[in-house]
């Protein structure tokens, strides 16, 4: 009897569709076309973490000069949440079978209507403000005074050749600026098209420049109108006289490193040691007022730093009802609103008394 015979044919001719279809959902795209065949899905898992008293590529995390800063021990780890996009079916149903990651609509990452690269962009200057923000709640707590300096000068901006990186910004038409909050709010007040005089001071001398404000950038509008006046300076809160705070991480996105970074400032210009020499990790946004925000992927973050070694994590308030559904053993949760509270939370924790936790 031969094989290829009229079933056989039949059977082999019916099978190469079905496996042609299977084949392509393993793609992210059809050959030769523009047809994607990627899930509208981002897994969310356990990332990288960082201790903010240590160092990373030989730079301290938190570099603080200009002043007497004091030895510290243990860890104040900051975390961060993995996030993989771009995947076919078969891909996530792996992601998601095999893994503790989490599928989550790829608008929880990528906005409707916004590129990656936008996106990226806005992380940058999220995580810029972030330091700022940290560095201004820090020194706010040790009762120090703050200046703004222009950290970046966006290319093709008014600022362009005009204003330079680490020219302290002090006014604008005549009105004192310490902060970079100031500085936004100031600007947001003119129109494109109108100019403005920036005095700023470099190497030690006062300078007045004329600068005409342009459009807010598409890229960097997101909720603002479309008429909202563009200077073009990412300004960073620093500490007054000779101190100055560099914070040395790169290639992390978004806000809420901020807590972990006010906590290690503090830390380092303090004699008392914040950590007891433990390992402490921790996630939230912070302001300028030391108000400490929600994230996402906290139980990613917990998870990530339970396997560094951590046995206690900081989490924003409004974080601890999703904290607490599914903790891992053996870390203490303690739940902060303020980086006083986190300061106290954690004093009281490692003096043996009763902390505020997540219930």
């Amino acid at each position: 009897m031969k094989f290829w015979n009229r079933r056989n044919r039949t059977i082999v001719v019916g099978a190469v569709p079905v496996v042609a279809v299977f084949s392509l959902l393993g793609l992210p795209s059809i050959p030769g076309t523009g047809i994607d065949l990627t899930v509208p899905y981002a897994a969310e898992g356990n990332g990288p973490t960082f201790n903010t008293l240590g160092e990373v590529e030989s730079r301290q995390v938190v570099d603080i000069s200009g002043a007497k800063t004091y030895p510290t021990s243990g860890n104040l780890n900051m975390t961060t949440v993995s996030v993989r996009t771009n995947m076919t079916l078969p891909q996530a149903l792996k992601r998601w079978i095999s893994t503790d990651d989490t599928l989550v609509p790829i608008e929880h990452v990528f906005p409707s209507g916004k590129s990656s690269e936008e996106v990226q962009r806005q992380n940058a200057v999220a995580f810029a403000n972030s330091e700022s923000n940290a560095t201004i709640s820090a020194m706010n707590h040790l009762n120090k005074p703050l200046e703004t300096m222009a950290l970046e000068i966006s290319e093709d901006s008014p600022a362009q050749g005009k204003i330079e990186v680490n020219d302290i910004i002090t006014k604008v038409d005549g009105e004192k600026i310490t902060l970079p909050s100031e500085l936004s709010d100031k600007i947001k007040g003119y129109k494109p098209g109108d100019e403005v005089t920036v005095t700023v001071k470099r190497q030690e001398k006062d300078k007045d420049i004329k600068v005409k404000l342009a459009e807010l950038p598409k890229e960097v509008r997101g909720d603002h109108p479309k008429d909202t006046a563009f200077l073009g300076v990412t300004a960073v809160a620093q500490p007054g006289g000779n101190i100055k705070v560099e914070y040395n991480l790169t290639d992390i996105g978004g806000p809420s490193a901020g807590l972990m970074f006010s906590m290690a400032v503090v830390d380092k210009l303090t004699p008392e040691e914040l950590t007891g020499g433990k390992f402490v990790a921790g996630t939230g946004t912070i302001d300028a007022a030391g108000k400490v925000g929600p994230i996402g992927g906290i139980t990613h973050k917990i998870a990530a730093a339970k396997e560094a070694g951590a046995e206690v994590f900081l989490v924003p308030a409004q974080n601890c009802a999703e904290a607490v559904h599914e903790p891992p053993e053996g870390i203490t949760l303690l739940k902060v609103d303020t980086l006083d509270d986190a300061i106290k939370d954690l004093k009281d924790y490692n003096d043996g008394k009763q902390a505020d936790t997540c219930k």
